[in-house]
Formats: C-alpha cells, structure tokens, sequence
C-alpha cells in the first residue's frame, strides 16, 4: 500500500486553511498540522519534512511566503505551491524567483488542486532522478584518471575533473562559465601560436583524435605542458548537439624519453 503524502498547510485565514484542509484529506492526503505564519512554516518543515508545502504568499507576521519558501528551500527541496488572492504581475514576478512548482490563485476549485498537486509531485520525482542522475555521473567523471573538460556548444565550460584542474591551474568552480580557450590555453609547439579551438574542431568532425602534433598546453601559472587530446560531442537522442567532451593527457613525460631514445641511438 502507497503511504499517503503528507502536506503542510501554510494559512493565517482559519476558515481557509480548514476548507483546504478538508479538501485534500478528501483527495486522500495527509494534513497533520496548519501553520498560520512563515516562521512556523520553516519551523514545521523541519520537524516534520513534509512531501510538500501549500504556501500562501500573503501572510501576517515577520516575513511572507515567498521569504519562508526561500528559507525552507535553503535546507530542503520540499516542492512548494504558492496560493494567494492577489495575480498581479508584480507579486507572480516575486514567487518566480523562488521557482514554486505551481501558482494558484485562490478561490481555486478541487480539480484544479488535484491537478496541480500530481503535477508537482510528478515533477519533483523526475527533478530528483536527474539530480541523482547528474550526480552518479559527476562522481564517475571524477574518479575518471584522465583529465576531463566539458564545455557546452559555444565553448563555456561547464564540468572540469580533479585530473584537468591539476594539469590546468584552474579550480573547476573558477572555471565555470568561461570560454575554453580561457583555461584551455593551447599552442603548436613549432608554431608556437594558438592552434584551431578543440570545439570547433569536434563540432566539425563529431570526434577526434589529436588535435595537433606537438601541442602544448600552458597552465594558469605559465608551465608548458606537452599533451594528447580526444574530443567528441556531447548528443541528445535527437542527435542535437548540447556540449563538447575533451580528455587530454601529460605526455610531457613520454616526449622526453623519447626524445632521450633518439639521442641515444644516433650516438
């Protein structure tokens, strides 16, 4: 048997908050307790974590429901539904802000609460199997032993792995949203000037294996670093392209006992 979700009641106009608690225990809901203010509100989602929050946005009191939706959102992921008297444009411009799962305008009749109620729970299972998603990924990028670089199509990063911030410089949280090319910095040894974005070169040719011989990576603190690079695009199901994948390696190392092998054999 599915356990009824439990719903908190944010009113401070009694006969309200009773008539919408009557309304979703006949929807099959559970409403232990009604709270008339947003410190209780936060107070109450605390203690009792509820599945979701009914939050009126016009409450008496220190602080309203959209500052109340902010706090327990500070803490938690509860799915919130804004309720409220008023639609104008100013006031739905301030709840956007807090990102509510849905907007009701009271009086609102039983359909409607039904309605908006599946919806935001259906929409916040899926939110939290991303989330869950994005995270297992992340964790396997991380662990990955090669440098990782993510970037979307027009070349922002947006994903750098503990190997890139080491061989790059940079911190992955400071390199979030600059162009590739910022953090990225690469060189044809010979040539010694930038050589062709490694996106332009992927979204072109889908995937690649090199980039250019002898390119040279200089990190944020000036070292020259020789590397190998694999790019390939990131793809819907659809087949759009929605980001650039790029694993590079130090082969400073190798390149030096080569060039020692050489040496050697010429002598």
């Amino acid at each position: 048997m599915i356990p009824e979700k439990q719903i908190l009641v944010v009113e401070d106009e009694a006969i309200m908050a009773m008539d919408i608690q009557r309304r979703l225990k006949s929807l099959g809901y559970q409403v232990p307790v009604i709270v008339c203010s947003g410190e209780e509100a936060i107070e109450k989602a605390k203690e009792n974590k509820p599945d979701l929050v009914l939050m009126d946005i016009n409450l008496y009191g220190g602080i309203n429901g959209i500052e109340a939706a902010s706090k327990i959102h500070s803490f938690s992921d509860i799915p919130i539904i804004f309720l409220t008297a008023y639609s104008d444009n100013e006031t739905l411009q301030q709840a956007k802000i807090i990102e509510p799962f849905a907007y009701m305008i009271k009086p609102f009749k039983d359909r409607d609460l039904q309605l908006n109620l599946e919806i935001a729970f259906y929409k916040h299972t899926m939110e939290k199997k991303l989330k869950e998603k994005n995270q297992w990924l992340i964790s396997i990028i991380e662990s990955i032993g090669d440098a990782v670089i993510a970037t979307d199509p027009e070349g922002m990063i947006r994903l750098m792995n503990p190997i890139a911030e080491a061989l790059t410089g940079w911190k992955n949280d400071e390199a979030l949203g600059k162009p590739l090319e910022s953090v990225f910095n690469i060189i044809g040894e010979r040539t010694d000037i930038k050589i062709e974005s490694p996106v332009t070169k992927v979204i072109r040719e889908d995937i690649f294996y090199g980039l250019a011989d002898h390119t040279i990576l200089i990190t944020k603190g000036g070292i020259k670093r020789s590397v190998d690079i694999i790019g390939s695009t990131i793809k819907t199901d659809g087949n759009k392209i929605i980001g650039v994948v790029l694993v590079f390696y130090d082969i400073t190392g190798r390149i030096k006992i080569d060039e020692m092998m050489n040496i050697s054999d010429k002598c």
